[in-house]
C-alpha cells in the first residue's frame, strides 16, 4: 500500500500551501525589518538635531563670563585627572630575581 503518491493532488496542495506559507513569512519578515529601519531613521535624525542644538546652545555661551569658582573647579578636576594618571603608573609591580642558594635548584634556568 503506498501512502502519497506523485499522482495524489493532496500532495502537490501540501506542497503548495507549504511554499506560500514560507514566502509568506518571509514577506512579513522583510515588512518588519523595513518599519524598524524607518524607525531607527527617525530616532537618528531626532538625535542628531538635539546634537547640533545642543553645540549650538555651547557654542553661544561666553566662558569667559563664567565665574572664578567655576574656572577654579575646573582646574581642580583637571589636575585630579591628571594625577590619578600619574599614580596608575606607579603602581606597576616589577620583580626582580634576587639571588639566593635557592635559586639554581628552583629555576634551573638561573
Amino acid at each position: 500500500m503506498q501512502l502519497l503518491s506523485i499522482t495524489d493532488p493532496q500532495i502537490w496542495l501540501l506542497a503548495g500551501i507549504s511554499v506560500l506559507v514560507v514566502f509568506s513569512i518571509l514577506l512579513i519578515l522583510v515588512a518588519i525589518l523595513n518599519v524598524f529601519t524607518v524607525i531607527a531613521k527617525e530616532t537618528t535624525a531626532k538625535a542628531k538635531a538635539v546634537k547640533n542644538t545642543i553645540e549650538t546652545s555651547l557654542e553661544a555661551k561666553n566662558f569667559e563670563k563664567a565665574s572664578d569658582e567655576d574656572k577654579a573647579a575646573v582646574a581642580m578636576a583637571l589636575y585630579l585627572y591628571f594625577e590619578e594618571m600619574d599614580n596608575r603608573e606607579s603602581r606597576v609591580l616589577t620583580i626582580v630575581p634576587y639571588p639566593s642558594a635557592w635559586g639554581p635548584q628552583l629555576n634551573p634556568r638561573l
